[in-house]
């Protein structure tokens, strides 16, 4: 897996200078990023508060624990529906 380069603050802070009015070029060469990768993180996160951002990565965190847990329980579902179908 890929390690991160950038802090969520980190990020936030670039994008602040990007919305002073900073080009997008200048901002991509000061901090050794690709273009795209300062329009990624503006799509992803817009005009987001660091404390915005955090809690958004909590709730993704949440969010797979819980998809992981709806998957235990279909498994363990599936697996009662087929045992309680045969026939003994």
């Amino acid at each position: 897996m890929k390690r991160k380069r950038f802090t969520e603050e980190q990020i936030v802070n670039i994008l602040t200078q990007y919305a002073t009015g900073v080009a997008a070029a200048e901002l991509a060469r000061q901090h050794g990023i690709a273009e795209s990768t300062l329009y990624a993180w503006k799509a992803k996160y817009g005009n987001m508060k660091l404390s915005d951002v955090k809690r958004l990565k909590e709730l993704e965190a949440e969010n797979k624990k819980l998809k992981k847990l709806l998957a235990n329980v279909t498994l363990d579902k599936d697996i009662l529906k087929r045992i309680l179908s045969r026939k003994w």
